[in-house]
C-alpha cells in the first residue's frame, strides 16, 4: 500500500474526497445565493410598488386637500349670505329656510336608508 502526497501535504486519495465535498458546499452557497438574489429582487419590486402607491395616494390626499378647501371657501360665503339675511328684517323668511333645509335633510337621509 503506498500512499501519494500531494504539494499541499494531503494524501492524494484523500484530495478527491476534499475537493468533492468543498464542491458540495459550493453549490449549497450558489443555491443559497440565488434563492437570496430571488427573495431580495421580490422585496425590490415590492417597494418599487409600495412607492408607487406612496405617491399615487399622497396625489389623491392634494386633490381632496384642494376639494375640500374650496368646499370650506363655498360654505363661509354661504355662512355670510346667511348672516346678512338675519340681521335683515327678513328673519321670518330665514326661518323657512332652515325649515326647508332640514326637510330636504331628512328626505335625502330617507332616500339614503331605503338603499
Amino acid at each position: 500500500l503506498t500512499v501519494v502526497f500531494t504539494g499541499d501535504g494531503a494524501a492524494a486519495g484523500s484530495y478527491g474526497y476534499a475537493n468533492s465535498g468543498y464542491s458540495v458546499y459550493e453549490e449549497e452557497n450558489d443555491r443559497l445565493t440565488e434563492s437570496l438574489r430571488t427573495k431580495v429582487s421580490a422585496i425590490k419590486s415590492l417597494s418599487i410598488e409600495i412607492g408607487t402607491e406612496v405617491k399615487n395616494q399622497n396625489k389623491m390626499l392634494s386633490e381632496i386637500e384642494n376639494d375640500f378647501d374650496s368646499t370650506g371657501g363655498l360654505l363661509g360665503a354661504t355662512m355670510g349670505r346667511l348672516r346678512t339675511l338675519s340681521r335683515g328684517s327678513q328673519t321670518k323668511l330665514l326661518c323657512y329656510m332652515m325649515l326647508f333645509s332640514l326637510f330636504v335633510f331628512f328626505v335625502i337621509y330617507w332616500i339614503i336608508k331605503l338603499r
